[in-house]
């Protein structure tokens, strides 16, 4: 889907966060087509259990895509059980040198707890340095904020809240309506 076809398509900021033994995904509500607000209560963060493992991936794009995507990891961890870093790398592989694949405009936070990983289309298996990350709209402004918090004496869920705070007060495209799942080691 070009700019083209879609001009204006934003929306969503999805954070992982990793502090003692709990990662935390938040995502906000908000979808927007150009100035106009589609729609605020988006889910975009959602809890997984393939083959009985816990897995908690948001994800930013066209929801269709993310979906997709969704399902090809599913059936990764399925093949691979309790493997996220093995299912991780072999989605993006397909994700890089399928045809159909190449098309789908989404980007993914997975954890299993343990781990926490953004998977692109370009091919990658990102693991943060600083053990937060962040994508969409305003994935830096999130970024930046949950970096500086993470030396508080805040929770992993606490510092993904305020970094989406502040992130919905300064991009347009991100609100404050907040899905927030949390998976411990």
């Amino acid at each position: 889907m070009s700019e083209d076809q879609f001009p204006g398509w934003h929306g969503t900021t999805i954070i992982g966060v990793k502090k003692g033994s709990e990662v935390v995904i938040a995502g906000d509500g908000q979808v927007s087509l150009g100035q106009t607000v589609i729609k605020g209560t988006a889910r975009k963060v959602r809890r997984l259990s393939p083959g009985g493992y816990d897995i908690v991936a948001g994800f930013a794009g066209s929801t269709a895509d993310a979906f997709t995507l969704l399902e090809r990891l599913e059936a990764k961890l399925e093949a691979t059980p309790g493997q996220l870093a093995r299912a991780s790398v072999e989605l993006a592989k397909d994700w890089r040198t399928d045809k159909y694949l190449q098309k789908l405009e989404a980007m993914l936070i997975v954890s299993d707890g343990t781990d926490i990983f953004v998977i692109t289309g370009a091919g990658d298996v990102l693991e943060p340095e600083h053990d937060v990350t962040a994508i969409g709209s305003g994935g830096n402004y999130a970024l930046a904020a949950g970096r500086a918090l993470m030396d508080t004496d805040l929770s992993a869920e606490e510092v993904a809240r305020k970094a989406m705070g502040i992130a919905s007060d300064i991009c347009v495209y991100t609100n404050g309506n907040l899905t927030v799942e949390t998976i411990k080691q």
